[in-house]
């Protein structure tokens, strides 16, 4: 039986997004702080690059207040949406966030579906240099031209630049060829000559699951939570962001666009629901092919949490 104790590595919960990440960890958690005869305290630590946002809750599945209560969770509502927040940031944060659990002698759950943050963690990987007015210009560029087409031309020419790193990402994905672009002309050097990579899979001391719902599943799910989310009034609370600065990162969050537009005019708002419902399904597909490649994770199939619970508890150690 592969527990949560002191002396085990820390254990990681990863898969795409609404597979029930953060309802499996709680139960794990829950179940090894309350084990007879040798209770372990158990703090969560998020993985979730939109979970640091203060006032973006039901959108983001954030930990309820009461679920906060029961479990110390960690890494959640860090800056306001307005602020930028990099790797670099969590990094530093995730740091110091283990440091404090370390220092009341509890154990990490790690639980998130944000893959770069978690190599970033895991893997100790040190990105390159940011280059926000390069990445601004370049934003800028494709969307003069329009998308897809935009984005697309931007890829051939980080292909043009760094063959590697463009075959790498999906020619559509702005956000990840903007970034590999703006280090290319900022530094002069490949992105994908920084580090030892993201292909590279070292031995690590953490033990890592991840939750396979099948594909035909994880959508039903998805439309799942924004029917529940819907009706936990997801709506206002966009509403209460609306006219607010938001940071890059922070205004493409899945499901906050698409309710912004629909209160902007632009769309109905079954329009944009449908909308963000595709939209989340083809990043959760993303997330899954990210997971995929790392074959240090161990997968179990999606089931109530206290099936997965089990399952977790009688993989080997």
């Amino acid at each position: 039986m592969t527990g949560l104790s002191a002396a085990a590595a820390p254990l990681v919960i990863v898969g795409p997004t609404a597979s029930g990440k953060s309802t499996l960890a709680l139960e794990l958690a829950r179940r090894t702080r309350s084990a007879s005869p040798l209770p372990v305290d158990v703090e969560l630590v998020s993985v979730d690059s939109m979970q640091v946002y203060r006032g973006m809750d039901i959108g983001t599945a954030k930990p309820t207040a009461a679920e906060q209560a029961q479990v110390p969770h960690h890494l959640i509502d860090l800056v306001d949406p307005a602020e930028r927040f990099t790797v670099v940031d969590y990094a530093t944060a995730f740091e110091a966030a283990m440091a404090d659990i370390a220092g009341r002698g509890a154990v990490p759950l790690l639980v998130g579906g944000t893959g770069l943050y978690l190599r970033a963690v895991v893997d100790g990987l040190t990105p390159p240099p940011e280059f926000p007015s390069i990445a601004a210009e370049l934003e800028a560029e494709a969307c003069a031209v329009g998308e897809p087409d935009g984005t697309v031309a931007l890829h051939r020419r980080l292909a043009e630049l760094d063959p590697l790193a463009a075959s790498r990402m999906e020619p559509t994905n702005l956000r990840r060829i903007v970034r590999a672009l703006s280090v290319c002309l900022g530094t002069s050097r490949p992105f994908s000559s920084y580090g030892p990579g993201l292909q590279t899979y070292p031995e690590v001391p953490f033990r890592m699951v991840g939750i396979d719902p099948g594909r035909t599943a994880l959508d039903e799910l998805i439309s799942e939570r924004y029917r529940r989310q819907m009706q936990q009034e997801f709506l206002e609370e966009v509403r209460r962001l609306a006219g607010r600065p938001l940071s890059r990162t922070a205004a493409q969050a899945l499901g906050y666009k698409e309710l912004r537009a629909h209160l902007a005019g632009e769309c109905t708002l079954d329009e944009a629901l449908d909308v963000a419902v595709a939209r989340t399904r083809r990043f959760a597909r993303r997330q899954q092919r990210w997971f995929a490649r790392d074959p240090r994770i161990t997968w179990i199939p999606h089931g109530s949490p206290s099936e997965m619970a089990d399952r977790i508890e009688q993989l080997e150690p």
